[in-house]
């Protein structure tokens, strides 16, 4: 009769809960992640789209 190895449950549990956070994390950073030049790109593109229409405004 062999045995198996001897698995700690709770540091098999503590690594299982690790990758699925990693997983999550990695998921949440897919969907509503930027970097640092898109958020910049976005910002310049609204203050030139805000300029642009401040520019046309009619004054009564």
């Amino acid at each position: 009769m062999t045995t198996g190895d001897v698995v700690n449950l709770r540091r098999y549990r503590k690594c299982r809960e690790r990758e699925d956070e990693a997983r999550r994390a990695e998921e949440n950073r897919r969907l509503h992640g930027r970097n640092k030049s898109k958020k910049q790109e976005a910002r310049l593109t609204k203050d030139r789209q805000d300029r642009h229409l401040d520019g046309h405004r009619l004054d009564e």
